[in-house]
């Protein structure tokens, strides 16, 4: 009997998808790339229609399996269309970070209680006051292949004060005059939210209520155990640290992890792929090997930063430049950064860490990986499958058709790629910019340079 589910993933360059068995072996994948659109410094978006709602439907025809007993669609949060009676985005898909979700005291605080989405709520009724609906890139996809606009509550989680860990809050819904009706339905994560060409009762696949991306990509890591370092590697870079403990750490966020009597700590930055690619694009070309002891140090906040500064206004700046410098040893200075703001991230944890578990899309980029080692000076492990988010999707797919009973029995379809090993002629010239690179970054968060 097949057991074939599929897990998809919204990411911001792509949609990313994976047939997978009952043991977590890919059978099949697909990335169907779309346009992220940074149409000004404060603004980033993508065109929903063409990236949320037909990339899905691409994503899972181009897989090209008859065999499906599950889908399920994760994605990056938050995010916001507004939509017509037949479920089509008529205004951008507004993505987490946008100026047009900032409030007053924007950046202080979790960003998931910030009112990231009230503000987009109001922005996009403000463009489209006759929509039919405004919903988040997994409803977006959700409807396209069940009908049905549905959200999970883990993905709903990011938008309080919008939801109140029970539904929608009218009150506060009140300020932006969107109904509840124009929401998408509530179902709790790795249920089933209906079925895939078929409504609620149809015979074809069954459709989960979907995840974040960044739930799926922790479920099937593996970084589970004390002493365990979970980062993404993706468009944005995220760095947890399994532990027992809350940290006090400003600027830093401890939330529950899905394994038992564990914790994370740490946060998002803004220092992951938007910004390599962004720095590497600048560069242009480079050749050869850079000097171990010739970097410059980047403050790599072209776009503002997340944890731990939590301020959206920031600006980028490479310092410590000399004429011996070039494209090569601006391109590892990239890299570099990206590493010392986890290095940052893993010391304000105060965990005893051992090892680097590293997921996501940039485990492919070999510079990227081998940064994180030197400047860590952890053992990286990277995982065998980089599209982790559609991997755990596939997995809550399992769940939602009723072959799997437990979501967090996930951790069985973790596996190791490869293990990166600190370089020693890196490891102490990398030390000494670190410390650069905190008294850089300090100085433009306090604005002194």
């Amino acid at each position: 009997m097949s057991e074939v589910t599929v897990g998809i993933d919204i990411g911001t360059g792509s949609v990313k998808a994976v047939a997978a068995d009952a043991e977590g072996n890919v059978l099949a994948r697909v990335r169907v790339p779309h346009e992220m659109r940074v149409t000004a410094p404060d603004r980033l978006e993508h065109d929903a229609n063409r990236a949320w709602r037909m990339g899905t439907r691409k994503a899972l025809k181009a897989l090209g399996r008859t065999d499906v007993k599950g889908v399920s669609v994760a994605a990056m949060v938050p995010s916001l269309t507004a939509v017509d009676r037949r479920g089509i985005p008529r205004t951008p898909g507004l993505l987490y970070g946008d100026v047009r979700g900032r409030t007053p005291d924007a950046g202080a605080g979790n960003p998931a209680e910030t009112g990231e989405l009230v503000q987009f709520l109001k922005w996009s009724m403000g463009q489209y006051p006759e929509a039919a609906g405004f919903w988040p890139a997994q409803a977006v996809a959700n409807h396209a292949l069940c009908g049905e606009a549905v959200l999970d509550t883990s993905t709903a989680a990011c938008a309080m004060p919008l939801f109140d860990w029970v539904g929608w809050n009218e009150e506060v819904m009140a300020a932006t005059d969107v109904t509840v009706d124009q929401l998408p339905r509530l179902v709790p994560t790795a249920w089933r939210a209906g079925t895939v060409g078929g409504g609620a009762e149809g015979d074809g696949p069954a459709l989960a209520s979907g995840c974040i991306d960044a739930m799926a990509e922790q479920i099937v890591a593996g970084a589970d155990n004390d002493g365990d370092v979970l980062i993404i590697l993706g468009t944005t870079l995220i760095t947890w640290a399994v532990t027992t403990k809350e940290s006090a750490a400003p600027g830093f966020f401890t939330i529950p992890h899905t394994a038992a009597g564990k914790l994370l700590t740490g946060g998002p930055s803004n220092a992951g792929g938007l910004f390599i690619n962004w720095a590497l694009a600048s560069l242009g070309k480079a050749r050869g090997v850079p000097d171990p002891s010739s970097v410059p140090v980047w403050a790599p906040y072209p776009r503002g930063e997340r944890t731990p500064y939590n301020n959206p206004y920031l600006k980028g700046f490479l310092g410590d430049l000399d004429l011996m410098h070039d494209a090569t040893s601006m391109r590892r200075a990239a890299f570099e950064a990206s590493a010392f703001v986890a290095r940052r991230t893993i010391e304000a944890a105060g965990a005893d860490s051992k090892r680097i578990v590293l997921t996501g899309g940039g485990i492919r980029a070999a510079e990227w990986v081998q940064a994180m080692a030197d400047a860590t000076q952890l053992p990286v492990d990277c995982v065998a499958v980089p599209e982790g988010g559609a991997l755990g999707s596939a997995f809550l797919a399992r769940v939602a058709a009723g072959l799997e009973t437990n979501m967090l029995d996930a951790a069985r379809w973790a596996r190791v790629g490869t293990r990166v090993e600190p370089d020693p002629r890196w490891v102490e010239p990398t030390n000494q910019r670190y410390q650069r690179f905190l008294e850089l970054s300090d100085s433009v968060a306090d604005g002194k340079i």
